[in-house]
């Protein structure tokens, strides 16, 4: 069964219930499925993702391991 026709025979039998309650606990499945994809973020925190995205375009910034080479060489020098 493809995805399509698994989403459509769903929608059927979605569509033959009448019990409240079964219906409300899919509905919370849904929910927490959908959920989890979406992120709402702040503007500000939104402008920050932009103002980074700009800085790695530009070529600034430091590689991980790089980094890590750095911070080990820092902390052996203490």
């Amino acid at each position: 069964m493809t995805t399509l026709q698994l989403k459509n025979a769903l929608i059927q039998r979605i569509s033959e219930i009448e019990d409240k309650s079964f219906l409300e606990a899919i509905k919370t499945i849904l929910d927490a499925k959908s959920e989890s994809k979406i992120i709402n973020l702040s503007p500000e925190l939104t402008n920050e993702i932009k103002a980074s995205k700009k800085e790695i375009e530009q070529g600034l910034f430091t590689k991980n391991d790089l980094l890590e080479k750095e911070i080990e060489e820092w902390l052996n020098e203490k």
